[in-house]
């Protein structure tokens, strides 16, 4: 991709740009763009034109702002590959590309299922559920694959409840999710999974339409207010969200523990920083990492540059969550950071619905993980991870650990 940056080319940037030799930190070409200015013009894959934001500031601006839809229906919405424009046709909207009033009335009917005080109440059970994942891989013994054997079936088990979905079932959408979030994956193998995906919650929320429960999905279609397609399609966000990412945080996080021990030592010194520290890790990881698009309804100027209606922007998590503006020191990472203003869950109306859910997660699962084996330990070479560049979440593909 080329960028045309205070009037020069540079065809270094690219979305997605390489990572540099820290898995962690974001690409040194994002990184390149921001010194030279926090907005800069680029060119996506299909020579489409398109703002990439760098800077936490500008980036929390646009998020905020009801001038910049997040509806990917608006011509010049930015997609990052031909397999997720040509799906839009496909499948149903859900809120988190709709704007209002649509946007409100369908995060409505699911934001009492993910506030503070019912997840708060859930923490019994999610520490069980954490406590059970850690037995069997300890029992199994090292090495293990953190991924596999902790990382995934911990989120996975919690949103199956929460969903009413059977976990019997969870290599099902496991599979469809990692087709469905590959940026290599062609419009056929998306279109396969979506409508696989689609077909199954459909006949499960159909299901529970006849007999009704108290999942997630249930009361969704209990109130009428939804048809059975955007059930399914709301389903399918929560299903594939609600595990994928907290999956890849709780792996890719327990890595950068292991890399940055001094700060696992404090936490399992100091368990009272356990909240402070996810907030860290999530600044510090972004593993939302490809960018939040947004399309302007208007013109706008930014910073003195002038945004078009119809241009695209993709903000910058990554650089928006290093800047040094905001977080000082920001290339490292630091459990007593206050790093609440960070943008891993973006901003404004639009921001993570489930971000309660996933903090406290996070919470459990590292600390548990850090007091029950002190220990813990690469079983491979850091040089041989290999790390989910190519998906829309960042991640590590596998981590092979011992004890």
């Amino acid at each position: 991709m080329t960028t045309v940056a205070n009037g020069e080319a540079d065809s270094a940037l690219a979305v997605p740009a390489a990572r540099g030799t820290c898995p962690f930190a974001p690409p040194p070409a994002y990184e390149q763009a921001h010194r030279a200015g926090p907005v800069n013009r680029v060119s996506l894959w299909d020579g489409s034109p398109c703002w990439l934001l760098t800077g936490h500031r500008q980036a929390r601006s646009v998020l905020g702002d009801r001038r910049f839809s997040a509806d990917a229906r608006v011509p010049g919405f930015p997609f990052l590959s031909p397999g997720r424009r040509e799906l839009l046709d496909r499948t149903t909207p859900t809120f988190i590309r709709l704007d209002d009033p649509e946007h409100s009335r369908q995060r409505r009917l699911l934001t009492g299922d993910f506030i503070i005080k019912r997840v708060e109440a859930m923490r019994p059970q999610i520490q069980q559920i954490v406590d059970e994942a850690l037995d069997r891989m300890i029992a199994h013994g090292g090495p293990a694959d953190l991924v596999r054997e902790y990382a995934l079936p911990v989120p996975s088990l919690v949103i199956c409840l929460l969903l009413g979905v059977p976990y019997a079932d969870h290599g099902f959408f496991q599979a469809q999710s990692q087709t469905l979030l590959s940026l290599a994956s062609s419009l056929a193998e998306v279109d396969a999974a979506q409508h696989a995906l689609n077909s199954y919650l459909v006949e499960l929320a159909g299901s529970k339409q006849r007999e009704p429960d108290e999942s997630v999905l249930g009361r969704l279609v209990a109130k009428g207010e939804v048809t059975l397609e955007e059930a399914a399609a709301m389903g399918v966000l929560l299903l594939v969200a609600g595990h994928e990412t907290t999956a890849n945080m709780t792996a890719l996080g327990t890595l950068a523990l292991l890399q940055n021990p001094e700060q696992a030592e404090r936490l399992r010194a100091d368990p009272s920083l356990i909240k402070g520290a996810v907030e860290e890790l999530l600044r510090y990881l972004s593993i939302v990492h490809l960018g939040i698009p947004r399309v302007a309804l208007e013109d706008v100027d930014l910073d003195g540059t002038l945004i078009r209606a119809g241009d695209g922007v993709l903000c910058m998590a990554s650089t928006a969550n290093w800047d040094e503006q905001v977080f000082t020191g920001g290339d490292r990472l630091d459990v007593t950071r206050d790093a609440r203003r960070h943008l891993a869950f973006g901003f404004g109306i639009h921001q993570c619905l489930g971000q309660p859910l996933a903090r406290a997660e996070l919470q459990i699962a590292l600390q548990t993980l850090l007091e029950r084996l002190p220990g813990l330990r690469l079983a491979v070479p850091f040089e041989d991870l290999r790390y989910r560049s190519d998906m829309v979440v960042y991640g590590v593909h596998e981590l092979p650990v011992t004890w």
